[in-house]
Formats: C-alpha cells, sequence, structure tokens
C-alpha cells in the first residue's frame, strides 16, 4: 500500500496549491492523508470538496510559536496516520509532475525488497517570483527526499525539509530518481508573498525586524543564476496557475552584482562541467 501525506492552514490566505498537491499524488495513491490545521478561510472545506474517498483529514491546532518544531510535529502526525509501508510527502506549495508520480510508484515497487534503500529522491525545481523563471543557484536544494518507508523510526528532521533516522538522527538512505517536484512557495502573486511574511514573523518572531524590511521593500531579492523555465508545469497544477497569473506578481529588485555572489557562478560551473554540486548539503546518504 502506497499513502502520500502533507499539512496545510489557511490555504485560501496563502493561496496555497493544495488541491493540486493533492491531486499530483492521488492518481499513484492508496491513500492521501492531509492534517489540516484550524484555519481562518475555507481549508477544510477546499480539501473536503475533492470528493475522494481516499482523502483522509485530520484536524489539529497549530501551535505556530513553535516554528520548525511545530512543522515537525504536525508532520509526524500526518505519518502517524498513513497506513501504507511507503509514503510520498509534499508541502503544501509542492507539485509533483505525474511522470515523477508514476515512476515513485514503480521505484517503491522495485526497491521495496532492499532494506537499504529508506527513501526516494525527487529532483526541485524552484519558481521565483512567477512561473517562468527558476532559482538555480546552490542556496537552493537540488534534491529532497519525498518519498520514505513509514517505519524504521524514520521521522521528520528540523522543519520537516527532510528526515533522519533514530534518535541519533542518521541521515537517511536513500536512491535517486528522476522524479520533479515542482516548488511554487516564492511564485504566488505579490499580496500572496506580503501575507507569508506576515505568517512567518508569527512563526519565527527573532526574525521580525528582518521581515519588516522585507515588507517595507515590497520586492523579492534579487540573486544569481536566475533561469527562465521553458518547460511543461504538472497537469494537476494547471488550473491554479491560470488563476493566478491573473494577478501582478512579485517583483524582484534589480539585479545588482556583489564580489560574494562569484562564488554561485564558480559552483555552477563546476556543476554543469562534473555534475557534483560544490558544498551541497544533504539530508541523505546515497545508496
Amino acid at each position: 500500500m502506497l499513502s502520500a501525506f502533507t499539512l496545510v492552514r489557511n490555504a485560501v490566505k496563502l493561496n496555497f496549491p493544495i488541491v493540486a498537491t493533492i491531486f499530483s499524488v492521488l492518481g499513484v495513491c492508496d491513500e492521501v492523508v492531509v492534517n489540516v490545521g484550524k484555519s481562518d478561510d475555507e481549508t477544510r472545506e477546499i480539501v473536503a470538496g475533492i470528493g475522494d474517498s481516499r482523502v483522509h483529514i485530520i484536524e489539529c491546532e497549530w501551535d505556530l510559536k513553535r516554528g520548525d518544531a511545530m512543522l515537525a510535529q504536525e508532520t509526524q502526525r500526518a505519518m502517524d496516520a498513513c497506513h501504507g509501508s511507503w509514503g510520498i510527502y509534499l508541502q503544501a506549495d509542492e507539485v509533483l509532475h505525474e511522470d515523477g508520480a508514476r515512476l515513485l510508484k514503480e521505484k517503491v515497487a522495485e526497491w521495496d525488497r532492499d532494506p537499504r534503500v529508506e527513501g526516494l529522491l525527487v529532483n526541485y525545481l524552484h519558481f521565483y517570483g512567477g512561473f517562468d523563471r527558476v532559482a538555480t543557484n546552490r542556496r537552493w536544494y537540488r534534491r529532497e527526499v519525498r518519498c520514505i518507508r513509514l517505519a524504521h523510526d524514520i521521522h521528520p528532521y528540523q522543519g520537516s525539509q527532510g528526515f533522519r533516522v533514530g534518535p541519533e538522527q542518521r541521515k537517511i538512505r536513500a536512491r535517486l530518481t528522476e522524479a520533479q517536484v515542482f516548488h511554487y512557495g516564492w511564485a504566488r502573486p505579490a499580496q500572496t508573498m506580503r501575507n507569508k511574511l506576515e505568517l512567518t514573523k508569527q512563526m519565527y518572531p527573532w526574525a521580525t525586524e528582518r521581515l519588516n524590511r522585507e515588507l517595507q521593500r515590497g520586492t523579492l531579492s534579487w540573486m544569481p543564476l536566475l533561469r527562465p523555465f521553458t518547460g511543461s508545469h504538472p497537469a494537476a497544477a494547471s488550473a491554479w496557475i491560470a488563476a493566478n497569473s491573473l494577478e501582478p506578481p512579485p517583483t524582484i529588485e534589480p539585479a545588482r552584482f556583489r564580489l560574494t555572489d562569484l562564488r554561485y557562478y564558480v559552483s555552477d560551473w563546476v556543476e554543469r562541467l562534473t555534475g557534483v554540486r560544490p558544498f551541497e548539503f544533504r539530508n541523505y546518504t546515497l545508496v
């Protein structure tokens, strides 16, 4: 049995593509568990409105002041509600391409009997300032574990960006796949991005001063190696993208090269030449 799990709160206010997120895994999974935090909008009704018996809602009140610890706890709650032996995990601003969904299901079947394999890696496209631009410098992770065995004391790590094993926090043993996840967190319209920053202040009050400066500036920071995207988006996200394309996208501040940015261009050159990303942080061990 293959499960999927995610968590979401205030999907309308924060314009999460949660319906697309769920539909992107629903075609290959036997169940999708959605941890719906108590919201100020119609989030629960939207998830329930999908009208598929495989979608299971659990409702909780999230303690936002706990920040990353809260995200890990609520992700664990969703994991614990799954019945499958493997689970595909997506965050509420992530959509799995349909080709990747099929591939993950095939690889779970292929590697299920190999105890060395605890998770499967997906490749990321990070959209920034709209749906036709991706951020590619090494500050953005290019891969992460998004399919895991739902056992062996595998648990969310820190803010649920990845997973670790046991009390010693051992890195999960994972295999590469060609599946792609489309990360839309920084592509949403300008007003949504302002709402996101206000929520972030609640979760990470120590960052309030910096976040207030970003709100006052009203633009996204420019960064090296922003590149155009000319491929196709997941079919599940098409309606959400079309609706959001009618709203003004967030503005990116003018480009301004700094000497410290040179490291990103050198790193990119090395990666293109060798396939190796220098100084890459990995939440996993390849097997």
